[in-house]
């Protein structure tokens, strides 16, 4: 009874963790975002800066998941927790990386202006960063509704980046001067769009979790 204790209270401990790595690449992703549509230094670097925080946050997860599992030797269900645990964090990390190549992106415009307000990017990152929070309420919550949700919103990503890439398509053809901008822009929407597949895993994890069989909803 007290292991069993002991390992709700470090599965609790791995969903924390999990949690505010979600926060964490939230916040990074609306920042990054933010510092490209005023062109924002400083505040790109710090996006930059505070990507190994969730290197950190991942390696605790690991090291408690692979501690449970040595000490415990979890089956099932139980054993399903933790390794889902691991393939969410992962993904929150790689989310993470992409947050911090779009701040990158600020800064390779540092000196330049904007060949035109940023409209769908920002609306396109505030969708994703939905179905981050969506995503791990759905995993924290074994909610498998809420996680196949994630394929109707991702849909709505791919349109919408869809729409970017052809809006600035007129740029390289129409103003070859702003076409090196407008590569960087589009890469932009492709960093926010691989975020939005990222969650859409985590929705996958979820209904693993629950299931013991995993979808595809990256179709």
């Amino acid at each position: 009874m007290i292991r069993r204790i002991e390992f709700d209270q470090q599965l609790d401990e791995l969903r924390t963790l999990l949690r505010d790595m979600s926060t964490h690449m939230e916040e990074a992703l609306a920042a990054a975002v933010s510092s490209l549509q005023t062109l924002d230094m400083e505040k790109a670097q710090n996006v930059v800066k505070q990507d190994t925080d969730l290197n950190a946050m991942e390696e605790q997860i690991m090291d408690i998941g692979s501690r449970l599992i040595v000490t415990q030797q979890p089956v099932a269900k139980d054993l399903r927790r933790i390794l889902v645990a691991f393939r969410i964090a992962s993904d929150l990390e790689r989310m993470g990386d992409l947050a911090r190549d779009v701040a990158k992106v600020t800064i390779r415009l540092q000196g330049q202006q904007l060949i035109k307000p940023l409209v769908d990017i920002p609306r396109m990152a505030d969708i994703v960063r939905s179905m981050v929070t969506e995503s791990i309420e759905s995993y924290l919550t074994e909610n498998t509704d809420m996680a196949y949700k994630m394929a109707q919103v991702d849909d709505q990503v791919d349109h919408l980046y869809s729409v970017i890439f052809h809006d600035l398509f007129s740029h390289l053809t129409g103003d070859p001067e702003s076409a090196n901008q407008a590569m960087l822009l589009v890469m932009v929407g492709r960093y926010i769009e691989r975020i939005a597949d990222h969650a859409t895993n985590i929705g996958e994890s979820t209904v693993y979790l629950v299931t013991g069989h995993r979808p595809d909803l990256n179709q």
